[in-house]
């Protein structure tokens, strides 16, 4: 089994002590047996609630069969449980990151739709992710021959390959590099035009996030692109974040001037139950994301992940399509 470059010197924030004496946070983590029940519901006993500032007034519950990790990292609490119809669960900060039911929704379009859009990426980066659904995507596709990857929290890295181990395969790729540390300070440091394609998979805009949504850090993106070149980054849900969203389309229809395009998927465990995507790219060839010229055949490929569950090209100009209130919106900032 192929074994990921890991590179890790790179801005972090101070370790912890047990970390200075050569324990790691994560494996001390799972060893322990002492389980707090911060999430665990106590109106419905024995379910998870996700409830968050980032959608007030609602919460989205599973039920819980086991916790299987809990554990805190320099930058949040980190727990796994298994539920009783999503199958195992990875929560940051109490908000559900991915289950093993319905990650493919996310992973496979945020991956697709803009490795899709340009003809044969070669170098491509991914900024968090640290689960490494999307690296398993982007090795999907054989033009690829560079995959970087800047996470900023190893317990999610070593959480996801001991609990998640078909979400992890895509850390086994040799072409897959892991960069620990800060991706804003990672991409600062990116020369220009090195990469065909960036990718943000971030968690909301709170906490170690919150950098990954304002406007300095698009600019690095784009300064990191090639002309022509494209990035898809987490971009939050029409029904909650109208406001988030259309400070993200401002920002990107004034950095980048090739194509400013907001797409979304169905994600059944997500707030709403969707989540959204912006689809920009730089100046240069043009790129017409909602009609891919680069289709993937899931059979042939030099992924070991299994064949795709959720992405097609049918699919994939589809999500293009929004609802009256959000087009209205999101065009009028596009075109501001």
């Amino acid at each position: 089994m192929a074994e990921e470059s890991v590179v890790t010197d790179l801005p972090m924030k101070r370790p912890r002590e047990d970390e200075e004496n050569g324990v790691s946070a994560a494996t001390e983590a799972m060893e322990t047996e002492t389980i707090s029940n911060d999430y665990i519901s106590s109106v419905i006993p024995g379910w998870f609630s996700e409830i968050s500032p980032m959608w007030p007034g609602e919460a989205h519950s599973l039920k819980v069969e086991k916790i299987l990790f809990q554990g805190k990292s320099d930058y949040q609490n980190v727990m796994v449980f298994q539920s009783s119809t999503y199958g195992k669960v990875l929560v940051l900060d109490g908000v559900i990151q991915l289950t093993e039911r319905d990650e493919c929704a996310y992973q496979e379009m945020i991956t697709h739709l803009p490795l899709c859009s340009i003809a044969n990426p070669k170098k491509v980066l991914v900024i968090g992710g640290g689960d490494g659904g999307v690296l398993r995507e982007v090795a999907r596709h054989t033009s690829v021959e560079q995959i970087d990857i800047c996470e900023i929290d190893k317990m999610v890295v070593d959480v996801s390959k001991k609990f998640f181990p078909y979400v992890s395969v895509g850390y086994e790729d040799p072409r897959v590099t892991l960069h620990i540390g800060d991706g804003v300070a990672f991409l600062k440091a990116v020369p220009e035009g090195t990469y065909d394609a960036v990718i943000v998979d971030s968690s909301d805009p709170i906490g170690p996030a919150q950098e990954l949504f304002e406007k300095p850090f698009f600019e690095s993106i784009a300064k990191a692109l090639r002309p022509g070149g494209v990035v898809s980054t987490q971009a939050e849900s029409i029904w909650l974040h109208m406001n988030i969203i259309e400070d993200i389309v401002t920002n990107c229809r004034q950095i980048f001037k090739g194509s400013v395009n907001y797409a979304w998927t169905t994600v059944p465990t997500y707030p709403s139950g969707m989540i959204g995507f912006m689809l920009c790219s730089t100046e240069g060839p043009t790129v017409d994301f909602k009609h891919p010229v680069n289709p993937i055949d899931s059979n042939d490929c030099q992924s070991k992940s299994k064949p795709l569950k959720f992405y097609n090209s049918e699919l994939h100009t589809a999500a293009f399509c929004l609802p009256s209130f959000a087009k209205k919106v999101i065009d009028s900032k596009a075109q501001s």
